[in-house]
């Protein structure tokens, strides 16, 4: 199974950018997760109709945050993944989200714009970045889980225009 993970778009129209990292990027997944930043509406609409699932972050507009929850746990095969978008400081981020979820094999967070593949332990903390928002000297990404025997993670650097 092949999963692909955005965060942070940051839009309040559905952009070229994102129309290409949802149908030709993430053309040949079997599963499209979005960990938060969404912003409006008529994205998450975008969103949902090509099948994507998410969850609110800390800026999206009303329409979407009262539509999402905070949280979301999913099975993918044999393996639990937890969902979320983060808030507060990067510093110690991952450590500060992975509580609020029981036995996962992998926490999918986004909000610090920094991209991560760690595993720790039995989890994988995955943080693939900003897809298409503001980012300080750092370029966009978004990420791919491969799950066989095991949930691997890559991180995909989108090139900057």
């Amino acid at each position: 199974m092949k999963i692909g993970v955005m965060s942070d778009t940051h839009l309040a129209h559905v952009s070229d950018e994102l129309k290409t990292i949802v149908e030709e990027v993430f053309r040949d997944t079997d599963l499209i997760l979005h960990a938060g930043d969404i912003v409006s509406g008529r994205v998450l609409s975008y969103l949902e109709s090509a099948g994507v699932i998410a969850v609110c972050g800390n800026m999206d507009y009303p329409d979407v945050s009262e539509t999402l929850p905070l949280k979301r746990t999913l099975t993918a095969g044999d393996f639990k993944i937890g969902l979320t978008h983060g808030y507060g400081s990067p510093h110690g981020l991952a450590q500060r989200l992975r509580p609020a979820f029981g036995q996962i094999d992998c926490l999918i967070f986004g909000h610090s714009h920094q991209a991560m593949n760690r595993q720790e332990g039995s989890t994988l903390y995955f943080n693939p970045g900003t897809a298409l928002g503001s980012v300080r000297g750092r370029g966009h990404s978004v990420g791919l889980l491969r799950l066989t025997d095991r949930i691997q993670g890559e991180i995909i650097e989108l090139r900057s225009e």
